[in-house]
């Protein structure tokens, strides 16, 4: 397998994830330049982390409709395990955006400020049908990959953009509507049509591959083998997406906490594009690992694009496109701007880090070792909670905290993983070494 091969494989997936880590940029660029902007950005920030955490579950369906839809009786499973998860977690919406719930997890549990918490509730209400459309459109892309088509799933995060931040700027020209209710109207209408995109672009797929005329299962995909799959992934997912609502808890306890909380959903966007290269590595691995063959070049690549990003994010940080990013491009107050950019320089082994650590899931997932990816996950959180309680008892700086709790929970995840996956390469080596006798 050739390093061109897989890069071409692999730059849809990276051009889709970059994409969709711009919507955000965009959107908070909007609000800055909206009244109140330390306000509506912190409760924006809130909204966007309840949201993702609620949908955690089925973030990883991506992952399971790639490894598991190949013929129309997985497809037809999968959809219908997708479909119970939508029901299920847009009740989870309902119940905190529209009861009093939402005074427990928001203002009690999380500690948010009572003038930002205001703001968070017509927020999350926006969002109710945030979970149903990611989940749906995750499922399709999945599938898509499956079947080597990923660039429908760039094109379809294009359309998303194109949507979110077409709604962002015409909102927030032609109404006086507050800056969080702007913004999470344009999340949800960029979901939205991300979601119609990809009912129409498997469609093709629905008509020769996955039609009841084609290829017939080799083996049957029961709802308890689904279950047993993609319940460990969950797991992970919903660990990986309770550092949001984690730092935020810590931030609104620690020093500035107004301000560290403005700052930190642009610094966490800032990151999320960092990490763009390696939120696209797993489902390339699981795609393209397709013997002992495949191992040595699949790892070669994942090391170049560590590399890559360790230095892009180096040039960003060290030169003037930090500052011309917050100050120009996100227009932020002094203070929170100087708060934000004063901490990039904590965040930096982060994204390289994570390119390993998506490596090695990618390589657990297709072994079918999810639990083991699961049980990494649980030493990243363990590392993180242990980091940001140390950083509370001890009143360190919110975003610096943020930073190495974040760093030294990846690194720890990667050291698990590593141990765990090594079991696949003395395995690799001897059919490798085999083949070549």
């Amino acid at each position: 397998m050739r390093q061109r091969d897989i890069f071409l494989f692999w730059l849809p997936l990276f051009a889709s994830w970059l994409l969709m880590t711009a919507e955000g940029p965009i959107v908070s660029a909007a609000i800055n330049r909206l009244p109140n902007e330390v306000i509506m950005l912190a409760a924006q920030g809130i909204v966007v982390s309840l949201s993702v955490t609620i949908e955690s579950p089925i973030i990883n369906l991506l992952a399971t409709s790639t490894a598991l839809v190949k013929d129309r009786a997985s497809f037809l499973q999968v959809r219908r395990f997708t479909i119970h998860w939508m029901v299920l977690l847009t009740a989870v919406t309902i119940l905190i955006a529209f009861t009093p719930v939402f005074d427990l997890v928001v203002v009690r549990w999380l500690g948010t400020p009572s003038n930002v918490a205001e703001w968070v509730r017509p927020g999350l209400r926006i969002m109710t049908l945030w979970t149903a459309a990611i989940a749906w459109r995750r499922f399709l892309q999945g599938v898509l990959i499956a079947f080597n088509q990923p660039r429908k799933m760039a094109w379809g995060t294009a359309v998303r953009l194109l949507t979110s931040g077409g709604t962002v700027i015409a909102l927030a020209s032609f109404t006086s509507l507050p800056g969080v209710v702007n913004g999470t109207t344009a999340l949800m209408a960029g979901v939205i049509a991300e979601a119609i995109y990809a009912t129409l672009a498997i469609r093709p797929l629905l008509q020769n591959e996955l039609s009841a005329t084609g290829k017939p299962a080799e083996t049957e995909l029961t709802y308890r083998d689904l279950l047993l799959f993609h319940l460990p992934l969950a797991g992970t997912a919903v660990m990986v997406l309770l550092v949001q609502p984690l730092v935020t808890f810590s931030l609104a306890r620690l020093d500035r906490p107004t301000e560290s909380l403005a700052a930190w959903p642009v610094v966490f966007q800032i990151m999320l594009m960092a990490r763009a290269a390696a939120l696209a590595m797993p489902e390339a691995v699981i795609a393209l690992t397709k013997g002992p063959e495949t191992y040595q070049p699949i790892r070669r690549f994942s090391l170049v694009v560590a590399g890559t990003v360790a230095v892009v994010v180096a040039l960003f940080t060290f030169t003037p496109l930090a500052h011309f990013y917050l100050f120009g491009v996100q227009d932020m107050t002094t203070e929170v701007g100087d708060l934000a950019l004063g901490s990039l320089v904590y965040f930096l082994p982060f994204p390289t880090l994570t390119v390993i650590g998506m490596w090695l899931r990618g390589l657990l997932i297709n072994g079918r070792k999810t639990t083991a990816v699961n049980v990494a996950m649980v030493v990243n959180m363990v590392v993180t909670v242990l980091v940001l309680a140390l950083g509370l008892a001890r009143q360190w700086p919110g975003l610096p905290t943020a930073a190495a709790a974040l760093t030294l929970a990846v690194l720890a995840e990667i050291i698990y993983l590593g141990w765990r996956a090594q079991r696949f390469w003395p395995i690799f080596s001897q059919k490798l070494a085999t083949r070549n006798i």
